[in-house]
């Protein structure tokens, strides 16, 4: 990044890249003291505690409109069964008495309405390509399809949900039936006499079972571990605690786990009702996919809390030729959970041996001007207003610190 020049009230960059045939094209790049990246949750919170700092952030926004990632869910999945919906700093949620609306139309115009009310400046549809720093300008630019910003500090709220995982095993490439993502899940409808395998043992993965259950010709679940339902209520120090474990990982420079995958399940509306329609009769991870279906190298042990016994799991199970457990299939469905979208920061080069990214709170260690909300602890809404707190405390405190330069 060569550096910003000052023109006529924005600064230009010569940012690589950006040239037409041999002519270098002068990039604007608007001046910002704080960018956050993101609208979800974490990102708003963020915003809303800076502007009570005294800043006036620049939100990017990568959606057409308010929501961030509870635009793009399932709209089958209606606010009487999502998790919980926690309320945006300053505006809490007006009551809604109606359980069956899609949380897809519900979150969004909450969302709507906070951006609205707290007067933040959201700039939208924005995709963020990559962050970078002006060697010797003190600034991160934010590179976009949009233009680009040059920020004393960026808030990264990016979530995970553009980033479905999808664990490889063999044979994937060789299944002639669909697979799909819970990411691109919509509902039952159409998988009727379909021959189902749901893939994950989390709350996304419940959800799919509650709906498929009576609807598919045929449904088979199966988790790398026997699923934990725990009894007691989720309450504020079960989530503190929750909340700590993953931020240790994170601290460490290691890949951060989703919290459910500390806290486990809890009895919701969609476990209860998978288990009131007999759907969770759960079998081991298969060996293998195949053309045609699923396959266990050896039957699956049974008599494990929560496991199907071999040869009484589901419709449509049998032997197969080679004497593994064979389950026929023509719809593989992945609920296996989401990686935090950070591939724009690549060029930071933030990333540790462990494969995680070091982080204190929401500081990044190696770059004291970024924080990561909604990464790690903050990746539920267990934690993301108390992150975007303290990553506006922290970016308060590192802007008194680092007084700004001027532009030339």
């Amino acid at each position: 990044m060569k550096p910003l020049v000052r023109a006529g009230g924005v600064v230009r960059g010569l940012a690589a890249g950006k040239t037409r045939g041999r002519a270098v094209v002068a990039a604007v790049v608007e001046l910002s003291e704080v960018v956050v990246i993101g609208a979800g949750q974490a990102g708003l919170s963020s915003a809303y505690f800076l502007r009570r700092f005294g800043f006036e952030p620049v939100v990017l926004d990568a959606g057409a409109g308010a929501g961030g990632a509870w635009r793009e869910r399932s709209p089958s999945l209606t606010m009487d069964k999502v998790h919980g919906v926690f309320d945006l700093p300053g505006l809490a949620r007006r009551p809604d008495g109606d359980g069956r609306r899609p949380a897809a139309e519900a979150v969004p115009g909450y969302y709507a309405e906070y951006e609205r009310e707290s007067g933040l400046r959201v700039v939208r549809p924005v995709r963020v390509t990559a962050v970078r720093d002006a060697a010797g300008e003190g600034r991160l630019v934010v590179e976009t399809d949009a233009g680009e910003w040059a920020a004393r500090a960026v808030v990264n709220a990016t979530g995970t949900w553009t980033r479905p995982y999808w664990p490889y095993y063999p044979g994937a490439a060789d299944f002639t039936g669909r697979q799909l993502h819970y990411a691109g899940y919509r509902g039952p409808a159409e998988f009727a006499g379909r021959r189902v395998v749901v893939v994950g043992g989390g709350a996304s993965a419940m959800h799919v079972l509650s709906e498929l259950a009576g609807v598919a010709a045929a449904m088979v679940w199966v988790t790398r571990r026997p699923p934990v339902l725990a009894e007691e209520e989720f309450d504020e120090e079960a989530r503190r605690e929750a909340v700590a474990m993953v931020e240790a990982r994170v601290r460490a420079g290691l890949p951060p786990q989703s919290v459910v995958s500390v806290t486990g399940l809890r009895y919701s509306t969609v476990v209860r009702e998978a288990m009131e329609k007999g759907a969770l009769n759960r079998l081991p991870m298969f060996d293998r996919i195949v053309a045609d279906g699923v396959l266990w190298n050896s039957p699956p042990a049974a008599g494990r809390p929560g496991s199907a016994a071999p040869g009484s799991g589901a419709p449509g199970t049998g032997v197969s030729r080679d004497g593994g457990r064979y389950v026929a299939a023509d719809t593989i469905l992945w609920a296996t959970g989401f990686r935090a979208a950070l591939d724009h920061l690549a060029p930071l080069r933030l990333r540790e041996p462990g494969g995680g990214i070091r982080v204190d709170g929401t500081q990044v260690i190696k770059e004291p001007r970024l924080q990561l909300v909604g990464y790690g602890p903050s990746a539920s809404t267990i934690g993301a207003n108390r992150a975007g707190r303290t990553a506006a405390r922290n970016v308060r405190a590192y802007l008194t610190a680092q007084p700004a330069r001027p532009a030339a």
